[in-house]
């Protein structure tokens, strides 16, 4: 699993960005917050998009942050979507 978080400051960019990622199977956990559960080739694919997302749109005052969650211990806590089972898209 990996998690997205971002800080985009221009609203049509944020909008945009956050429909990239959900096109790919992210999941909204809250509202610059987002969680992938699936293979490393999507991880990779992802991790893809996000870099060429940033070279073409992103400036210093804007932020993405993909935190690789799958070697450590999680914890979820609160009302936000919890999915823990393996998603897995054709």
């Amino acid at each position: 699993m990996i998690v997205i978080s971002y800080d985009i400051k221009d609203d049509k960019l944020r909008t945009k960005f956050s429909k990239l990622i959900q096109s790919h199977g992210a999941i909204r956990l809250q509202y610059s917050v987002y969680e992938v559960v699936n293979t490393q080739r999507i991880f990779d694919n992802m991790v893809v998009l996000i870099d060429d997302f940033c070279k073409k749109y992103l400036t210093g005052a804007d932020s993405i942050v993909i935190f690789d969650v799958n070697s450590i211990k999680l914890r979820k806590y609160g009302n936000a979507i919890h999915r823990d089972q393996d998603i897995v898209y054709f």
